[in-house]
C-alpha cells in the first residue's frame, strides 16, 4: 500500500464521480466544486457510484498525480448523512478508509490539547 505523508489535509467530495474523468476533469472538480486550490499540497478523494473504486488527486511539485484503488469485492465506506459535500479527514483516516473501515460509524478518539497539567 502507497503510504501518504503524514499532515497533510485530505479531501473527500462525497458525491460520486463519473470515473471516466482523469486529472483534468478532478481538477476542475476540485476547483468548481470544492472551492478547493487544486496546486495546494493537498490529497483529494473521490469515489465511483458503486464505492468499488477510489481515486486521489494531488499536485507533487511540478505535476498532478493520479492514484487508484479498486477493489474486487465489498465497498468502501462512504458519508452519506453529513452536510457538507467536501469533508476533511485525516491522513491517518484516509489509510484507515482505504483498508475497510467505516471512519464515520465510530470515529477515533479525539485529540486533546493541554496548555498546563
Amino acid at each position: 500500500m502507497i503510504q501518504f505523508k503524514s499532515g497533510v489535509p485530505v479531501y473527500l467530495y462525497r458525491s460520486v464521480v463519473d470515473f471516466r474523468k482523469q486529472i483534468n476533469g478532478l481538477s476542475l472538480i476540485v476547483q468548481e466544486c470544492m472551492e478547493l486550490d487544486a496546486f495546494s499540497e493537498s490529497f483529494f478523494v473521490f469515489v465511483n457510484r458503486t464505492r468499488t473504486r477510489i481515486k486521489i488527486l494531488y499536485w507533487q511539485r511540478n505535476g498532478f498525480c493520479l492514484w487508484m484503488k479498486r477493489l474486487e469485492r465489498d465497498k468502501f465506506a462512504w458519508p452519506k448523512r453529513l452536510q457538507s459535500d467536501v469533508i476533511d479527514i485525516s491522513t491517518e483516516e484516509l489509510h484507515w478508509l482505504l483498508e475497510g473501515f467505516d471512519i464515520w460509524q465510530k470515529p477515533p478518539h479525539q485529540r486533546l490539547h493541554f496548555s498546563s497539567v
